[in-house]
């Protein structure tokens, strides 16, 4: 896929999971992927856990996620994205770590999506039992968590097609303002 065509079809389905293993180097190269993003001053501060251990996926749905998310049981994997505050920068009273770690949750989700995996960034997390489950340090913040799964059905494009038809975006009109706030083109 073509980057803007992985972005178009890129869509959260954490209804759509199959239990079918999700291959090493796939997880690996989405990683990978992950690694390469940009971030403040290349602070790197972004810390993943990939949780493939299915009595611990469990242990997570049922302490943790929200009821919401419960759906994630399915998923052969789940990743965690978390940084330590500390490990980045603050500047200003503004800590960059919760954009780092979304920059480099992206460049993850679109690269499982150009490899045919299902995604759904989730943050309906208690991260006091998620932190239990998981042994993470006290000082590390939770960020963001998705499932990594094939689909339940079919190819990705076919189990995002009905979720992608459903999709509203504003009109860029509506987001965007040239040369100073509220000059629309």
């Amino acid at each position: 896929m073509e980057t803007l065509d992985t972005i178009n079809k890129r869509a959260s389905l954490k209804t759509r999971l199959s239990p079918r293993h999700v291959e090493q180097e796939k997880i690996e190269k989405i990683l990978d992927a992950a690694r390469l993003a940009p971030s403040a001053r290349n602070s790197q501060s972004w810390r993943f856990i990939v949780v493939k251990d299915k009595e611990t996926i469990e242990t997570l749905v049922s302490k943790a996620f929200s009821e919401r998310n419960a759906v994630v049981s399915e998923a052969p994997v789940i990743i965690i994205a978390c940084a330590n505050p500390s490990d980045d920068l603050t500047i200003g009273g503004r800590e960059y770590y919760l954009f780092n770690v979304a920059l480099a949750v992206e460049n993850m989700l679109l690269a499982a999506t150009d490899l045919g995996l299902v995604t759904h960034p989730m943050t309906g997390v208690d991260e006091d039992e998620l932190k239990k489950a998981l042994r993470i340090p006290d000082e590390v913040r939770f960020v963001v968590a998705t499932p990594l799964s094939y689909p339940a059905e079919g190819s990705y494009e076919e189990a995002a097609q009905e979720r992608l038809s459903q999709r509203t975006r504003k009109d860029l009109r509506e987001l965007v303002y040239w040369n100073a706030w509220g000059r629309s083109l």
